[in-house]
């Protein structure tokens, strides 16, 4: 066997596409470079040409080994008989479980009992051996709007938490201003508040500021802990002092039109430093229960994220810069640590616990699914997912996206990547856990980059082109609807873009919800589609975090920007000026409308989105307040204040908005009511 085609074949065993067409229809062919450097990532040693053979015969022989499949799905609730184990002993455990749930033998098929949605072992012994079989059991689709709120049709509010404002946080927006907001939004019928991912940053990060770069997505945001609602300090004079001298400290982050990320940490973190002196002095007995057995229930998985995060303080937020002896001695003996362990475990509980809260109230006031959450496509490569799942994650490369017209080099995310053969062997533990922290707490869970389920784009450290390497689709989409089964979520998928065929369709089967983003609902002729033909089983919106928002699209505020950065010149600048006056033009005869706004594009634009067929819609604050520049905008780092923009509102006076009346009642009069049919006012 020649090396060319030993590589291809070890290659498609991993998963790893031979080629893929871009978004211009061309046809990109993987290089054996590339091959290489994935099947590296992979765990597989291919540095020579008996390497590469020796690599495929030990894949090959793995698999014909086993007579058994190494994973199967089954429908929850319904007898399954598998087509192997003939004449073999079996029996069934649940993960983690010692104890048999059933078992048999001898017969011509192993015939499995109607199951509960979750994760199985299915231990099958022969005479000369045993193999294990990974059992997903999945109900056929995910939970659907009306299914979970007997509301047929909903709409939401998005917001940027942390440009929230108001007379209380220390400068950047926390998950009171959360709660806050949301119970604004209930109050107007609204049927979700949306944000920002609220995934972990790390505790010594300094740098990275944009929620889609997390230090691991399992755990949450300090960041945003509102210092006057910690748990178990009501009555704590010496905590009231503490917050009073941050109050009149945090005045100045307050009144900038820029979240301060650096001010704000400088205030920030002494502040909770010093609350954590007086709960471990002075909390009352309920919540320092309530925190033991919450640190009880998390187990190992936090204790290894609270060990990095208090390893960073001493050696930096990214562990690839520690030397190899610090490496090793962090892994081997976190005790030294322990009491910091403890004040990283507290800092997540009182994240959990308030954005707990949030949830609580928001539902209470009658939001129907209330939090819509946001889960990032991956971490950061040097935080504390890849140091805690270190095991799972694919070594020298990063998640990005292949070459188009708009970026011909590529781009790279430089966010980390779990290796599919690594994750399954782990039955997929670290995936399940994000999942279960993203959805405990939320009605809706949006994931981004929906396609990454399908296949994920790598992008080589040493400098070779990228490749897409397929991903276990269908196992993915398993423990997606396990987890939001269990937790009563929806789930959106982001679908933006070119996908391959029949992929939407399939996703619609499995219960996901599209995402219909009216700036790129657009037909071949370049022509906006009437939200009147989109589907339902959508959450439709105007924009997103990396758009205009509609003043900055009307005003071509997006354009100014890209004129100003040197990215298009002056003819090519009349041009796009001159489309987009005419998309403002089709945006503002969207809906036959009454004058019942001073801007007649967003109240088209509004209008004809509540009265779609979409379940769901979802209105930004951005443009209840008429703010015309983005969040963020997608090539700049510095050059644009990306997820730094405060809302220009703040809560005190959003509570009394007109506009947000105006669209609440829009939404109304499209029967996007607030509570069910069978439920009267009181």
């Amino acid at each position: 066997m020649k090396e060319d085609e030993a590589l291809e074949r070890l290659a498609d065993r991993m998963g790893i596409l031979p080629s893929f067409h871009d978004l211009g229809g061309t046809k990109r062919c993987i290089s054996p470079e590339t091959q290489k450097a994935l099947l590296q990532a992979n765990g597989l040693d291919v540095g020579s040409e008996a390497l590469i053979r020796e690599a495929l015969a030990e894949e090959t022989a793995r698999d014909e080994e086993r007579t058994c499949p190494a994973q199967v799905i089954l429908n929850s609730r319904a007898r399954s008989a598998l087509d192997f184990g003939a004449g073999a002993q079996w029996r069934l455990h649940d993960d983690g479980s010692d104890g048999v749930l059933a078992e048999g033998g001898g017969e011509e098929s192993i015939s499995l009992p109607p199951l509960p949605s979750g994760v199985y072992d299915l231990v099958v012994q022969f005479a000369d051996r045993t193999e294990t079989v990974l059992v997903l059991v999945a109900p056929p689709r995910l939970p659907q709007v009306e299914e979970v709120t007997r509301r047929a049709r909903l709409w939401g509010l998005n917001a940027a938490l942390y440009g929230l404002q108001s007379h209380r946080n220390a400068g950047l927006g926390d998950y009171e201003d959360l709660a806050r907001i949301g119970e604004i939004a209930a109050s107007q019928g609204a049927g979700f508040i949306g944000i920002n991912p609220v995934h972990a940053m790390g505790a010594e990060e300094d740098e990275a500021i944009s929620p889609y770069s997390p230090s691991h997505r399992g755990f949450l945001n300090t960041t945003n802990i509102a210092l006057d609602r910690i748990p178990g300090l009501g009555a704590s004079v010496t905590a009231r002092e503490v917050l009073e001298r941050t109050r009149l400290s945090a005045a100045r982050l307050r009144g900038s039109a820029l979240v301060q990320y650096a001010d704000h940490r400088a205030l920030h973190r002494p502040a909770l430093e010093a609350l954590y002196e007086v709960y471990c002095r002075e909390a009352d007995t309920n919540s320092r229960a309530d925190f033991s057995s919450w640190v009880n229930a998390a187990g190992p998985d936090l204790s290894a994220f609270a060990a990095y995060e208090a390893a960073t303080e001493q050696h930096g937020p990214d562990w690839r810069a520690w030397s190899g002896e610090v490496k090793k001695l962090e892994r081997a003996e976190p005790a030294p640590r322990r009491a910091r362990m403890e004040y990283h475990s507290w800092l997540q509980w009182v994240a959990d616990r308030q954005l707990t809260a949030a949830q609580e109230r928001v539902r209470s006031r009658g939001m129907a699914l209330g939090l819509y959450v946001d889960l990032a496509v991956g971490s950061r490569r040097g935080g504390a997912e890849t140091w805690c799942e270190a095991d799972v994650v694919a070594e020298g490369v990063s998640i990005g996206a292949p070459p188009d017209h708009l970026s011909p080099g590529g781009q790279n995310w430089n966010l980390a990547a779990f290796a599919p053969r690594k994750l399954q062997a782990r039955k997929y533990a670290p995936f399940r856990r994000i999942l279960q922290q993203s959805m405990r707490k939320a009605g809706i869970l949006r994931i981004d980059h929906v396609l990454g389920l399908m296949r994920s784009y790598w992008v080589p450290d040493d400098g070779s082109p990228g490749g897409y390497v397929r991903q276990p689709f269908e196992a993915l989409i398993a423990l997606i609807k396990i987890e939001a089964e269990r937790a009563s979520a929806v789930v959106v998928g982001e679908d933006l873009g070119l996908v391959p065929e029949g992929f939407r369709a399939h996703m619609r089967q499995n219960g996901f919800y599209g995402y219909s983003v009216l700036q790129y609902e657009k037909d071949q002729s370049g022509h906006f589609r009437d939200p009147s033909d989109y589907g339902s089983q959508v959450l439709a919106c105007f924009g997103t975090h990396d758009t205009p928002t509609l003043a900055g699209f009307a005003k071509g505020r997006d354009i100014d920007w890209w004129r100003g950065l040197g990215w298009i010149g002056d003819v090519d600048e009349v041009k796009v000026r001159a489309r987009r006056a005419a998309d403002v033009a089709v945006l503002g005869n969207l809906a036959k409308k009454n004058n019942r706004s001073s801007d007649p594009v967003f109240q088209s634009v509004h209008t004809a989105l509540a009265r779609s067929p979409a379940e769901l819609v979802a209105v930004q604050l951005d443009d209840v307040v008429g703010e015309t520049e983005a969040q963020n905008l997608p090539g700049t780092i510095d050059e644009h204040p990306n997820w730094r923009r405060k809302c220009k509102v703040p809560l005190d006076a959003f509570s009394a908005s007109a506009e947000l009346q105006t669209v609440a009642q829009w939404m109304r009069d499209s029967e996007r009511v607030a509570k069910p049919a069978d439920q009267k006012e009181a």
